[in-house]
This record gives C-alpha cells, structure tokens and sequence, in this order.
C-alpha cells in the first residue's frame, strides 16, 4: 500500500533539494539563460526536477537544533548548486573568448551586437560561436547530461553531506584558465593563421609600394578573407563543440569531486 504521508521533516527535506535544483539550473548553461526561458517556467522546471528527486535521492537525517542551523544547510546545498552550474557554465565562455580573437585579427572587433540572451555587448564572431555551441548542446543531448549531473549529485553529495574544499576548487578554476586560452586559440587558429599571413604579406607591399595605401586596402582584404575562413572551417566547429563538450564533463566531475564527504 502506497505511503501518501508527507510531513514536515519531509518538507524540509524537499526545500533542501528545492535549493540545490534551483540554484543549479539558474546558472547551468541552456537553463539559466537570462529571459528565455522565463524566470516563471525556470522556476517550475526546478520544483517539478525536485519533485522527481525526492523520491529517489537517499534520505540522510538531518542534524541541526535551530533555524540558523537549518539556514546553514541551505546555504551548503545553495553553494552546491551555484558550484556545479558554475562548472558547466564557464567552459561555455571560451567561445566568446574564441570570436574576440577572431574579430580582432579580421578588424571587426570595433563592431558589437547586443545579445538579449545575456544582455551584454557580444562580438560579431563570438556570438556566431556561442549560439552555435547552443544549437549544438541541444541537438547532441548534452542537456540530458546536464541533467543527470544534478541528479547523480545527490548520491556523491548527500544532503547536508558537502565538504567544500577550497583548495580543490581554487585548483580547478586555475587548470580551467591555463585551458581556457588553449582551447580557445584552437577554435580561432585557422582565421589567425590566414589573417597573419595577410598582415605579413601587406607588410612587404607597404615596403614595396608605399605609394598605396594598404590601411584601406588590407581591411576590406581580412574582412573578405576573414568571413571566407569562418564558412569553410565551420565544419570544424562540431569537434571543437565535442572538445567543450568533454571538458565540460571534466569540470563538473572536478567540482563534484571537490565536495564529496
């Protein structure tokens, strides 16, 4: 016979992973895009996450004797939750860094976009690069992963179980900025190798012939060549996605791991 009691300690317990669910998908990458979705159907994805939670996260009891000490809990499965999103959410911000690169060997960098998703002044080529790392989150099923990160959270770090180890964590974050260049290079190496060949080539010929005037000349030439460069590597873009993809998973298992009881 099914149990349809709920209690007040099973409350408590519910807001717990309330919190954590929340917090989570409020930073994560796809759901915590700022205006789409709504804040409203944000808020209804985590409690409906929750609710299919509760019911298969293990119950550990919980110890506490006051309201602050239950407000210290909170405020652990609330730094779990925005560390965990944090993690996924970073590695996507090398494509920005990645179109930055690219807009200044091209000479667009002076021309900026406003993106409604973020809400900040994006470049031309980091926003091709960031929305088509989206596309590829949702047409690859990375969002599932995403997911069950949070799920599977939950039996490495009970509730009330986390141990946040700064040192760990301030690891991690190094060892993402010493990548975060690499990889990024790696995704602009084709237009910066092309652009600098230009440049140099544009250099002999200001020698050669100064009486042309290579400033007008060689903008419409890295512009043009720029913009040819970013159609035929686009092809490209899925392996650098999958590259991403995998680091992704590599943070999310170092934060996770920097946590653990």
């Amino acid at each position: 016979m099914l149990d349809y009691t709920f209690s007040y300690g099973d409350l408590e317990y519910f807001l717990l992973i309330l919190m954590r669910v929340a917090t989570f998908t409020a930073v994560a990458p796809v759901f915590g895009m700022q205006g789409v979705p709504p804040n409203r159907f944000k808020i209804t994805f985590a409690v409906f996450v929750s609710i299919l939670l509760y019911g298969t996260v293990p119950m550990v009891p919980l110890e506490y004797d006051t309201v602050i000490g239950y407000a210290v809990i909170v405020l652990k499965e609330v730094a779990v939750g925005l560390f965990l999103g944090l993690a996924a959410q970073i590695v996507t911000t090398i494509t920005s860094f990645a179109g930055n690169l690219v807009d200044m060997q091209v000479g667009l960098s002076m021309v900026s976009l406003f993106d409604p998703v973020s809400r900040n002044q994006v470049t031309v080529s980091g926003s091709l690069y960031q929305y088509t790392l989206l596309a590829m989150m949702l047409v690859s099923g990375l969002y599932r992963y995403i997911l069950s990160a949070i799920a599977d959270s939950f039996t490495m770090i009970p509730v009330n179980g986390a141990v946040i180890r700064s040192g760990m964590l301030l690891q991690q974050i190094m060892t993402y900025f010493r990548n975060y260049i690499i990889i990024g290079f790696r995704i602009c190496l084709p237009v910066f190798v092309i652009t600098f060949i230009i440049n140099i080539v544009l250099g002999i010929l200001a020698k050669v012939a100064p009486q042309m005037n290579m400033f007008a000349v060689g903008m419409q030439i890295k512009i043009l060549t720029g913009m040819a460069i970013l159609y035929m590597t686009s092809i490209t873009l899925g392996h650098a996605a999958d590259f991403i993809f995998r680091y992704m998973q590599q943070m999310l298992k170092g934060f996770t791991g920097a946590m653990m009881p």
